[in-house]
């Protein structure tokens, strides 16, 4: 009876142990999560030097064909409300800080196309992205540090309203225009037809082209990226003889891929297949071989293309 009772207490003492080590664990892992909302933009002004409230010509310029272009395509449902120059990071510190900043699970983002507002997404990270999705997004989006924004770039942070809804982002820049904000870089603008253009059919030479492409714009207007592809048909007659195809695709501050192929070199006509598209950083880019097709996961502004062309003489 007695060493039932002990084993008893030992029981009770082990379990007694493991429920406060338990509660020390939950209280660390709370603690952690406070220290890490308390990172705030009053702790980036620590590590940035003071400017003046004028932006470069260039920014401004993006920033109000920004507004412009949101008008146009959004009517209103999404606008920038107010820009407070924040200055220059100057440390380390404040490079780590601006990178938690624009990834916390809280803040704000944006992926879509404006050109087709029912593709645009507003809201949280958090809210748009879960598991695997998130921590890719989340990663991504502090790559940029380091790379394109670096000490010596300058942030400002722009006031939205989305729906109603306010909220701000960090937009960084330097002398050369804007590098990233999560909103304004996250969104672009883009014909999802694509353009196409065609060598003249009525020259009588020996060799015909036909190219398609897709270009992403920034929302200021510039161009952020393009992809694509070209089949030439070598013929004479109405025989072609030989087809050759290239393909190309690359996008500032986001992914891209590009894929050709000749699948009919000889005969009545020339035939290829393409496999493209281009994505902001947030997401993800895969090509698979075996049915030669480009495929798009995760949260991002993307355009995806697969098909065959046939070209004849």
């Amino acid at each position: 009876m007695k060493k039932l009772l002990n084993t008893c207490k030992i029981f009770a003492v082990l379990s007694v142990l493991m429920l406060n080590s338990c509660r020390n664990e939950d209280s660390e892992i709370q603690s952690q999560e406070t220290v890490y909302q308390k990172v705030t933009v009053a702790d980036l002004k620590n590590e940035i030097i003071l400017s003046g409230q004028a932006l470069p010509e260039i920014v401004q310029s993006q920033i109000n064909t920004s507004k412009i272009n949101l008008e146009k395509h959004l009517k209103n449902e999404l606008q920038i409300t107010g820009i407070t120059v924040l200055g220059k990071i100057s440390t380390s510190k404040g490079l780590e800080i601006s990178q938690n900043l624009i990834s916390q699970k809280d803040n704000f983002i944006a992926a879509g196309n404006i050109v087709e507002p029912e593709t645009v997404k507003i809201g949280k990270i958090q809210s748009l992205n879960s598991g695997e999705e998130l921590n890719i997004a989340q990663t991504e989006l502090k790559n940029l540090f380091g790379k394109e924004i670096t000490v010596d770039s300058n942030v400002i942070e722009i006031s939205w309203d989305n729906k109603g809804e306010k909220f701000t982002s960090l937009c960084f820049y330097n002398d050369s225009g804007i590098i990233w904000d999560n909103i304004l870089g996250g969104l672009i603008m883009m014909d999802q037809r694509g353009n196409a253009e065609t060598s003249d059919a009525q020259s009588k030479v020996s060799s015909k082209w036909y190219k398609q492409w897709w270009t992403a714009n920034w929302l200021w207007g510039s161009k952020r990226g393009e992809i694509g592809y070209k089949i030439t048909i070598y013929y004479s007659g109405s025989t072609v003889s030989n087809v050759d195809v290239s393909d190309w695709g690359s996008i500032s501050l986001g992914k891209a891929k590009s894929e050709s192929k000749v699948t009919k070199k000889t005969g009545a006509y020339g035939q290829c297949r393409y496999a493209l598209g281009l994505c902001t950083p947030t997401g993800s880019l895969s090509f698979n071989s075996s049915n030669f097709s480009v495929s798009f996961s995760g949260l991002g502004s993307n355009i995806v293309s697969n098909g065959t062309k046939s070209l004849y003489p």
